[in-house]
């Protein structure tokens, strides 16, 4: 069994996308996950599969369209690409609640910071399959724009520390 970590986009955010979390869970248990939690409302969840990392996206986003009628984007890392991601944070000096990690399918593209509109002080810097931005004056006011980061879906340092913590404990389990 492999630890995941499913990071649901755009699930609970200003007033869009609601998904109860006791749902979310109850889909994951219907895609045939195990030891199924979730964090927070905002569409983090942590469970086990046999399943290979395709699979499970391609489970998880059939049982969201048939709950919600339309596509909900997801995105999923073992325990051990979430530790990366973690363990990559290029500003580790900075606030963990104004670094957020674009979580994406797929690698960014190498031109993907030229790309880049509205900064106003934000540093941003190309992970794995990953964007990562630090946010020196908060999020409210950016009016940053990441075309390459589209699709994928943010997650705080903070956020991202605990579903490493969770998702390590699936695995000790």
């Amino acid at each position: 069994m492999t630890s995941y970590v499913a990071l649901l986009r755009a699930v609970n955010v200003g007033g869009t996308g609601k998904l109860p979390m006791s749902e979310l869970k109850t889909l994951c248990a219907a895609a045939g996950f195990a030891d199924v939690r979730t964090y927070i409302a905002s569409g983090n969840v942590v469970f086990t599969s046999k399943l290979a990392e395709k699979a499970v996206k391609k489970a998880l986003e059939q049982q969201l369209q048939d709950y919600a009628g339309k596509p909900v984007g997801v995105m999923v890392r073992t325990a051990a690409e979430m530790a990366a991601v973690l363990a990559a944070n290029p500003f580790p000096e900075a606030a963990a609640n104004r670094t957020v990690a674009i979580f994406l399918d797929a690698p960014p593209p190498a031109t993907a910071l030229h790309d880049v509109t509205g900064t106003k002080g934000e540093r941003l810097a190309l992970g794995r399959r990953e964007i990562y931005v630090h946010y020196d004056d908060g999020m409210a006011d950016s009016r940053l724009k990441i075309p390459a980061a589209k699709s994928g879906t943010a997650r705080n340092m903070n956020t991202v520390a605990k579903l490493v913590g969770m998702a390590a404990a699936s695995d000790a389990a």
